[in-house]
């Protein structure tokens, strides 16, 4: 079981590598003026993908385990490659990559979740469910960018993914006084 474990850390390690490079270049990409919001929130999650490497690193050295190498290298090399893709795969296709890569992510550290879990690692469950629910967040953006786009049925049907629904909005409710 710690050994599962380890092995889905060091998979989303590798993976956060790849997904930050891939951002990089995403965003470097969305370079029209009315992309710039688009742009701001893609570094964003880049950044967040940063965070989540560093977390999950302590967390492979809580376990006294450390990153495979040989991965790291394969990722960082294909999350390049996906980041130099985002200029000649237009606007659409980045946007749905990136939403079916978040929803990998969220299975990863759902599953790294329970691992801990059944071996006691209370702490560790905290800080990997957080890491879940940022990519969820991350999935939802990507998700909303791209609901109602004409590609998405047939890339849907084609690559499976489906963004999520959208998230239903927040009304602040008046306080009684």
């Amino acid at each position: 079981m710690r050994a599962g474990l380890i092995r889905i850390l060091q998979d989303a390690h590798a993976g956060e590598l790849a997904a930050a490079y891939a951002y990089r270049g995403h965003a470097r990409s969305l370079r029209r003026p009315s992309r710039q919001a688009a742009r701001a929130e893609v570094l964003r999650i880049e950044e967040a993908e940063w965070h989540h490497r560093a977390e999950v690193a302590a967390r492979l050295g809580e376990l006294g385990a450390r990153p495979r190498w040989p991965r790291e290298i394969l990722m960082g090399a294909i999350g390049r490659c996906f980041g130099a893709l985002c200029f000649v795969g237009g606007w659409f296709a980045p946007m749905y990559a990136a939403g079916q890569l978040e929803g990998t992510n969220i299975v990863q550290y759902a599953d790294a979740g329970d691992a801990a879990r059944r071996l006691g690692l209370d702490a560790a469950v905290v800080r990997i469910e957080a890491m879940g629910v940022e990519e969820c967040r991350h999935e939802q953006w990507f998700g909303d960018q791209i609901r109602g786009h004409w590609l998405l049925a047939p890339t849907r049907r084609v690559f499976g993914w489906t963004p999520p629904e959208p998230a239903p909005a927040i009304v602040d409710e008046p306080t009684a006084t």
